[in-house]
């Protein structure tokens, strides 16, 4: 056995956070929770969902349910929850599909977990939940999971479902298109970039 073994942002050795969950350790839950919670809210409040923080407490639901099931490193395990929570998005987008459409409300408030967390700062303004908005919803799929989630090309094709070509085929035409939005912004007079 080796000694010493690396820690993670969880404070302990994740092999040990993750056992002790497994074993039904509520000390360990909590630890797994925090460690993604903001960012996974962070990429839900991107995605549009009504319910971004009770949507993280939906993906962590079905984590601690498949524990069981999941084999891998601390790494691994980020694209896993992350996965859980692109597949939460889908649901919603095909719940929401078959519901008569509805009035949103206007002056939503973005409540933030931690002043000091950026992510939630920038999926939280208007503007840029505007501009995703306007993407396709797999060009918005890919570049929240690779820039609000942090995720690898591999991790996030294997979370959506595609080749990692694909995705960054999806990731390019989704850049280009947020630039280009941007600069239609710039030269109509609103809000420079």
């Amino acid at each position: 056995m080796v000694t010493g073994s690396p820690t993670s942002p969880l404070g302990e050795s994740f092999p040990d956070v993750l056992e002790a969950a497994r074993a039904g350790a509520g000390w360990a839950f909590e630890k797994l929770f925090r460690s993604l919670a903001t960012p996974v809210a962070g990429y839900l409040r991107a995605q549009g969902l009504h319910d971004p923080d009770g949507g993280a407490n939906e993906t962590f639901l079905r984590v601690f349910r498949g524990l069981a099931t999941f084999h891998g490193p601390e790494d691994k395990f980020r694209s896993w929850v992350f996965t859980i929570a692109h597949h939460l998005v889908v649901d919603e987008r095909r719940s929401q599909s078959r519901r008569p459409a509805t009035a949103e409300l206007t002056d939503e408030v973005h409540r933030l977990v931690d002043d000091d967390d950026h992510t939630e700062r920038v999926v939280g303004d208007d503007r840029v939940q505007r501009l995703l908005s306007q993407l396709p919803a797999a060009q918005r799929d890919v570049l929240l999971l690779r820039f609000v989630a942090d995720l690898s090309i591999e991790d996030v094709a294997d979370s959506v479902g595609r080749r990692p070509g694909a995705v960054k085929a999806l990731q390019r035409r989704g850049l280009a298109g947020l630039r280009a939005l941007l600069e239609r912004e710039s030269l109509s007079g609103g809000v420079s970039p």
